[in-house]
C-alpha cells in the first residue's frame, strides 16, 4: 500500500471490533494460535503500556514458534520410529572411536541438501539404532521429512506389492521422504528378491541425491549372502557409499551393561589361559563314577566319612559323618 493510501486512510475512523468480530477474522488467515493468546496479550500490553510494534512483534513470534512446533510434532510422529531418541542422550564414552564432533556433518542441513548416507554396523545392543533416530529427528529439526522402517518391512512390503503389478506406488513410501532410515538390516532372513525391491528404493534415492541412513549386525562382505545376491548387493553398497561413510560402533552392549557379562566372560578366558587348559563352550558334569570313585578313597583315608546320596538329578551330595566306636573302616559308600 502507498504512503498516499496511508495517509487517505487515516482521515477516516478505524472501525472498533469486538471480540467476536475478531474471531473469524484470525480463523480466515489460520491463526489459531493468536485467536487463543490473543486476550492475554491485550491485557498484558496495556498493563506494561506496549507500543504498537511491540504488541505485534510479540503476536507474530509466538504465531511462528507454534507453528514450527506444531510441524515437529507431525513430522516425529510420521516418521515412525520405534522410540524417540536424541543426539544428547547417545553416551558416546563407550565408543572406543566414535566422537560426536565426527557426526558433525550429519547433523546439519547439509547431510540432507547434499544426499549424503550412513550405514551404522556393530554388534547388538551398540546404539545403532538410537544413533540413527538422533540423526533422522534432527533431519527433521532442520526442516526436512524422515520415514524409519525395518529391512524386513521394506523388502516384505515391496515384495507383495510386486506380486501385485503395484510396486511403482509403494515406492513412493520409501522414496518420496527426504531422508530413509532402514534399521537392523540382516537380522532376519528375507524372501529371495531382497536385493532386487531393495535395489530399487536405494537406486532411487542414489539418482536423486536424497540421503539413508542404514543400520545392520552383519560386515558388507555379508550383504551378498544375506540378500540372496551378490552383484545386486556390491551396486547397492556402490551407492550408499558413494556419498556415505560406514560408521562401526564397538563397547559394551547398552542393554546389558549392568550384568558386566564382558567382564566375567574375560576373566573366565584368563582364568583358562592361566591354567592351560581350554575352557569347554558346554562343561559337562563329572561322571558319576568319577566322583564315587573319590568318595570311596576319602571315606578309606580320612577318619572323617563322606556319606553320599544321589539327588533327582543323578549328582552326588555330601555330608561328612564322624565313625562311630568300633565301626569298620570299609563301609559301604551310600548307606
Amino acid at each position: 500500500m502507498t504512503n498516499r493510501n496511508l495517509n487517505s486512510q487515516s482521515s477516516t475512523e478505524i472501525p472498533k471490533l469486538s471480540d467476536g468480530q475478531l474471531e473469524p477474522l484470525f480463523r480466515r488467515l489460520n491463526l489459531a494460535h493468536t485467536r487463543r493468546i490473543y486476550q492475554d496479550v491485550v491485557d498484558r500490553a496495556e498493563k506494561e503500556s506496549w507500543s504498537y510494534r511491540d504488541f505485534l512483534a510479540l503476536l507474530l513470534a509466538e504465531e511462528v514458534a507454534h507453528r514450527m512446533q506444531t510441524r515437529l510434532q507431525r513430522l516425529t510422529r510420521k516418521a515412525h520410529f520405534p522410540f524417540f531418541r536424541t543426539i544428547d542422550e547417545f553416551d558416546f564414552s563407550l565408543q572406543s572411536t566414535l566422537r560426536q564432533a565426527l557426526l558433525g556433518s550429519y547433523l546439519g542441513p547439509d547431510f540432507v541438501t547434499e544426499g549424503r548416507s550412513l550405514i551404522l554396523y556393530g554388534k547388538t545392543g551398540r546404539g545403532k539404532t538410537h544413533l540413527a533416530v538422533a540423526i533422522g529427528y534432527r533431519a527433521i529439526q532442520n526442516g526436512f521429512e524422515t520415514y524409519c522402517t525395518t529391512a524386513a518391512k521394506l523388502i516384505e512390503d515391496l515384495s507383495n506389492a510386486g506380486r501385485k503389478g503395484q510396486l511403482q506406488e509403494s515406492l513412493l513410501t520409501y522414496t518420496h521422504p527426504h531422508v530413509l532410515l532402514v534399521d537392523e538390516v540382516g537380522y532376519l532372513t528375507y524372501g529371495q528378491d531382497a536385493a532386487n525391491v531393495l535395489f530399487h528404493v536405494v537406486n532411487d534415492r542414489h539418482l536423486r541425491k536424497r540421503p539413508m541412513i542404514f543400520t545392520t549386525n552383519k560386515p558388507l562382505s555379508e550383504w551378498g549372502k544375506v540378500l540372496h545376491d551378490e552383484d545386486l548387493a556390491a551396486a547397492i553398497l556402490d551407492r550408499i557409499l558413494e556419498r556415505g561413510r560406514l560408521i562401526h560402533l564397538d563397547g559394551p552392549s547398552g542393554r546389558t551393561r549392568h550384568l558386566n557379562l564382558q567382564d566375567n566372560l574375560s576373566a573366565h578366558a584368563d582364568r583358562a589361559r592361566i591354567s592351560g587348559i581350554s575352557v569347554p563352550e558346554f562343561p559337562e558334569p563329572t561322571p558319576f563314577g568319577v566322583v564315587l570313585s573319590t568318595a570311596m578313597y576319602l571315606h578309606d583315608t580320612s577318619p572323617m566319612l563322606t556319606r553320599t546320596a544321589v539327588d533327582g538329578h543323578n549328582n552326588l551330595c555330601f555330608r561328612l559323618i564322624r565313625p562311630s566306636a568300633g565301626r569298620k573302616s570299609r563301609s559301604p559308600v551310600g548307606t
